[in-house]
Order: C-alpha cells, then sequence, then structure tokens
C-alpha cells in the first residue's frame, strides 16, 4: 500500500499473503449487481452474491483492502458499539433483540468464512478483553458481561489480578472477557474474501475509480474513470470512511475518524509470554479507547485517537510510542518498526446505516471501529436481501441520508471532544 509520506509501508502490507490477480476495468458491459468498494462489504457481498448464483461486479479504486479494511487493527469483537439491552431499548424487544443477535453472530462470520474457504489468514481466536480502568468502567464491564452472558455468550468477569495477568499491564482494576472476539491479518483477510468471491464467480476490477451514477428507468449506469461504464439493476455503494461525493451528502453523515497505530519490533520470547500471554485481543473502556494485540510476528500493536488531518511524519505517533511503556512498564525501551493510519467511519448514533435513497440503489455506511465482523456480516444480508427480495434479511431498516450539523467543522468540534475526553481519562 502506497502511504502519503516516507515512513515506509503499513505492516499489514509488509506479512500480508499475495493478493490475487485484479485488473483495472477495460471494457463496457453489464452486471447483476455492481459492487463500489473493495473493502470487506464491497467483497463479502460479492462473494454471498456469486454464491447465490448472480453475476456480481466489484469496482475498486485503489487495490483491495487499500482503505480502512487493510488498515485496521485486525480485531474482531462481536456485537456492536451499543450493549443488546440499550439496543433494545431504542428499538423495542423485536427490532432491538434482532439487532443484538445480528452483532453476537459477526465474530463467527468472519471465522467461518476463513475456515470454509480454507483461506491463507492469520488468525486467533481466543476472546477479547476490555479492561477497565476506572471504577466506572468496571461497573460498565460488568453490565456488559451480564448482558451478553444472558443472551448465551461465553463471558467471565476479571478481577484486578487476573486482568493484570491476562493482560499484562497493572493499570487496569479488572474487566471482563467475551470468548468470541479474536484477531486476523486484516489486509491478508480482504485478500481471502476477494480470492473466495472470484472463485464463485464475482469479478473484481482494482484501479477503477467510479466517478458517477445515473439511472433511466430501472436501469443504472456506473462510469469509471478510465471511460468505461457498466450497467445494471442493482448498485451497493459500500466505501464507509473513504467516501467521496459519488453520492450527494454522503460523506457529510460520517466523521472519517483516523486510528493511528504502531507496531514494535518482535518481541523476545520473555516479552512475549508477558504481554497477552494467552494471545487474546483488548481495548478498554476510555472514551479515547486504546486497543492492543500481538500479531503473528510476535510484535505489539497498539492503536487509538491521533489528528485528524492526514499524517505528516513520525511524530504524529509519538503519543502512542510513549503510551506503551507507560502500559506495559518491561517493553521500556523496545523500538517501533511500523507505522500507519486507517479512517474510520463514525455515525451519529454510533449505529451502522443502510441508505436506499433511489430505487436499486443501497448503500451501507458506519462501521464505529468494529468493521472486521461488522461489515462481513452486513455483506451477507446485503447479498440475502438483493438475492432473495426480502427485505428481513436486512439488520436495520434504510434510512434517508441525513447529513450531520457543521459538518464542515466537523474536525473542529471533533478535536475538542478529543481533548476533553483525553483529559476525562486522565491520560498515563
Amino acid at each position: 500500500m502506497t502511504e502519503p509520506f516516507p515512513l515506509g509501508p503499513a505492516l499489514w502490507a509488509t506479512t500480508a499473503s499475495p493478493a490475487p490477480a485484479t485488473a483495472p476495468l477495460t471494457e463496457s458491459g453489464r452486471a447483476d449487481v455492481v459492487v463500489i468498494g473493495g473493502g470487506f462489504c464491497g467483497l463479502s457481498t460479492a462473494l454471498h452474491l456469486a454464491e447465490a448464483g448472480l453475476r456480481p461486479v466489484v469496482l475498486e479504486a485503489r487495490e483491495i483492502g487499500f482503505g480502512g479494511s487493510g488498515r485496521n487493527g485486525g480485531q474482531v469483537i462481536p456485537g456492536l458499539k451499543h450493549d443488546p439491552d440499550e439496543l433494545v431499548r431504542m428499538f423495542g424487544p423485536e427490532r432491538g433483540e434482532r439487532l443484538a443477535a445480528f452483532g453476537a453472530g459477526t465474530a463467527d462470520a468472519v471465522f467461518d468464512l476463513i475456515a470454509k474457504h480454507r483461506m491463507d489468514v492469520p488468525h486467533t481466536r481466543t476472546g477479547w478483553i476490555q479492561g477497565a480502568h476506572t471504577a466506572e468502567g468496571l461497573a460498565q464491564a460488568e453490565k456488559r458481561a451480564e448482558q451478553w452472558a444472558r443472551r448465551g455468550a461465553p463471558t467471565r468477569l476479571l478481577d484486578k489480578d487476573e486482568a493484570g495477568r491476562l493482560i499484562g499491564s497493572e493499570r487496569y482494576r479488572g474487566g471482563w472477557l467475551d470468548g468470541r472476539g479474536g484477531a486476523v491479518q486484516p489486509l491478508s483477510y480482504a485478500r481471502g474474501l476477494a480470492r473466495a468471491a472470484l472463485a464463485a464467480g464475482a469479478r473484481i476490477h482494482t484501479d477503477t475509480p467510479v466517478t458517477g451514477l445515473s439511472r433511466q428507468g430501472e436501469t443504472w449506469t456506473v462510469r469509471t474513470a478510465s471511460g468505461p461504464s457498466l450497467t445494471t439493476e442493482r448498485v451497493v455503494l459500500c466505501t464507509n470512511g473513504y467516501s467521496g461525493e459519488l453520492w450527494p451528502n454522503l460523506r457529510r453523515t460520517i466523521i472519517a475518524a483516523n486510528s493511528f497505530q504502531v507496531a514494535t519490533t518482535p518481541l523476545s520470547d520473555n516479552l512475549r509470554r508477558s504481554v497477552l500471554p494467552e494471545g487474546q485481543v483488548s481495548s478498554d473502556t476510555r472514551k479515547l479507547l486504546l486497543y492492543f494485540r500481538l500479531d503473528h510476528t510476535g510484535r505489539l500493536l497498539l492503536g487509538g485517537r491521533g489528528p485528524f488531518r492526514e499524517p505528516k511524519g513520525a511524530a504524529d505517533w509519538a503519543h502512542l510510542e510513549r503510551i506503551v511503556p507507560k502500559l506495559f512498564p518491561q517493553l521500556a525501551g523496545i523500538g517501533f518498526d511500523h507505522r500507519w493510519c486507517g479512517r474510520v467511519a463514525v455515525t451519529r448514533d454510533y449505529l451502522p446505516h443502510l441508505h436506499a435513497p433511489e430505487p436499486g440503489l443501497l448503500i451501507d455506511i458506519g462501521c464505529q471501529g468494529r468493521g472486521v465482523g461488522l461489515q462481513t456480516r452486513m455483506g451477507q444480508a446485503i447479498a440475502r436481501y438483493i438475492a432473495g427480495g426480502d427485505g428481513d434479511a436486512l439488520p436495520i431498516a434504510p434510512t434517508p441520508i441525513t447529513p450531520l450539523p457543521l459538518h464542515g467543522l466537523h474536525r473542529l468540534y471533533a478535536s475538542a471532544v478529543v481533548a476533553w475526553y483525553r483529559f476525562q481519562d486522565g491520560g498515563l
């Protein structure tokens, strides 16, 4: 993946399995469904449409997994940002429980596909730990563990000693463990989805930016920057944090926050046994959460928020590098050999959104930092909806496109919120 500054490639690009052979669109034609965006949702949608007997075509502006799908932390966390009981309060018993059940199956969707298609994807599934650094966070963890346990999930509470042992840090008062969670090499997973979609009969064209959409009657024309166009009766748009001006006001419905990550040099065997020794992934209850894990090369990855602008150099990651030895004193003096970031699509209500602004067009947007599982399962649902014409296949009903108020000021506003949250978290 090409980076906009000379810091070297993102970690995932250096350790990923090879990408399947793809090429730009060179001839106009027709498709049963045109999917715009070659990330988790677009590729999952195409794979499941092809398995249902349709002929989808994926158009990706750059390369497979170029956006957030190949730049995230690789944590596979089940559920949505809202807890199950909160979803029931928001949507009522039937719709709320249905949405909670959808979220409950997001991690299963990922690991089941890896196994089914024998993907070359380094992965682990020993659970997700949410550490609590305050009494308030611990109470929140207790509620979440209880709500998911009540719905059959393999959860357990962690006291301070067990949290310290499993995480490898004394910074947390306790937390909870969700056994459904895990980790993947995300770029390898995106490439695995692409390979499976191609084998099922989908077509994927990379380096093919879409420049326009127009509809005449029941037929859509999808125009590309290089000239060729596709006609189809169904279009699925899933560009998330990398949405531009292709559809009016879409990018103004989200805050495309940058998630910054650093990776250490590979840890020694002794250090590896002292940090997340049983292989869980972790994120905490801070308002500006930190998330961290070991990858298959033995590096510690740590991620969090950074500037909303595009990074200019290594200094934009310095705050994360300072956190590592504070969180894990045993890693004092460790070196860092990879720094990268990717954009996360955050909606106002922290829920995924579907939009159907015109007949034959379905838009998916909003991953809230849980895109690996969420967008995989959303692609499955979209494919069932399109192939079967069943509106109940969608976990949420499509809503109108509603831009955020004063969206042009969102970076200034978000930066102020980040500063306030950092003050409330007490720093590290």
